[in-house]
């Protein structure tokens, strides 16, 4: 089932918009503040979220700006602020559509229709990475001495499908749950001790000190990420 991430401060709001969804057989995650936003969206990645920017602890620009670090979900912003300034902000900032409060039902439910019949296109992989002294050609699926060496490392396609996801986000976390989904599916998301068996792995094949890896990172509770 598509899974939407409401984030409203108005137990009302909330209400309305979670009994509405699941009505139409959504299943509904929901967080009254910013911090619990980001936590739902780490822990259960949704297909959509309708943010509220007035929220406490964390606003609702920051709670997008942090979104768009690691995840291009659809995002609808659902505010009673009106201005032109705020709209085009919010839009600049990775908002996929700015609904305004008080908004129909049915004209909101149109809009999330639209932005999840929307093609995904995931960020191309580059072609090649260097992950210590060595070469990871992605294209040839090899990896080899940076320095020319005849050595070369053998990976396997489970390890392979795990790096050319992390390598296409440089820099940026990347969930353990994406990791998962994108590569065993949907059904394996919670299965996070698959992913410190193959990055230990990957870290034994490529880091120069696996214990203290430069370039396959963890960040606890969260996931990975590729420090070029």
């Amino acid at each position: 089932m598509t899974r939407i991430l409401v984030v409203d401060d108005e137990p009302a709001m909330l209400k309305a918009l979670q009994v509405n969804l699941r009505a139409r057989c959504f299943t509904v995650d929901i967080a009254a503040d910013g911090r619990r936003a980001l936590l739902e969206a780490i822990r259960n990645p949704p297909d959509a979220v309708l943010l509220d920017l007035v929220l406490p602890q964390i606003d609702g620009h920051h709670v997008l700006r942090a979104l768009r670090a690691w995840s291009q979900v659809p995002v609808i912003i659902l505010s009673g602020r009106t201005g032109a300034d705020e709209k085009v902000a919010a839009l600049d900032a990775g908002a996929d559509d700015y609904v305004t409060k008080p908004f129909a039902m049915n004209e909101l439910l149109a809009r999330l229709r639209a932005v999840l019949r929307r093609p995904a296109f995931p960020a191309a992989a580059p072609q090649a990475a260097l992950i210590g002294g060595w070469t990871i050609d992605l294209a040839g699926c090899t990896v080899r001495r940076t320095d020319g060496g005849d050595a070369s490392v053998r990976l396997t396609p489970t390890e392979w499908r795990i790096l050319t996801i992390l390598l296409r986000h440089p820099g940026r976390l990347v969930t353990s749950q994406q990791l998962l989904r994108e590569a065993w599916g949907r059904e394996h998301e919670r299965k996070t001790n698959y992913l410190r068996v193959y990055f230990a792995a990957l870290r034994r094949k490529l880091e120069p000190d696996p214990a203290r890896p430069r370039h396959l990172l963890t960040e606890p509770g969260m996931g990975y990420r590729f420090e070029p």
